[in-house]
């Protein structure tokens, strides 16, 4: 298992549509993230700011990689995109934090 962290950014005066389209998120993005190893995924809001830290625990880094490429994530990109920061693709534009401590 792999801890992943990485964060993000609202466009401003999105956060109560962003809470509310993921709660819940669909299904069938439920079921891809768990069929690719994706566990303990959670995303908090730092309201100050729009930025969303994400963390997740991942089986691996190719499995998490593989969920870009699916149907019910390319769908989600976009119902997404008006919300947040995005790249070219809809994907969320993400920082990547690396871990420098944990502790069991």
């Amino acid at each position: 298992m792999l801890r992943k962290a990485f964060l993000m950014t609202l466009k401003p005066g999105q956060q109560a549509e962003y809470e509310r389209r993921h709660n819940p998120i669909w299904s069938e993005l439920q079921a891809v993230l768990r069929a690719h190893g994706v566990s303990n995924y959670s995303i908090f809001l730092e309201r100050q700011t729009d930025r969303l830290f994400a963390y997740a625990e991942i089986a691996s880094e190719e499995l998490w990689q593989q969920i870009a490429h699916t149907e019910i994530c390319q769908r989600w990109w976009a119902h997404m995109k008006d919300l947040m920061l995005t790249n070219d693709d809809n994907s969320p534009q993400a920082i990547t934090l690396d871990e420098v401590f944990h502790l069991d």
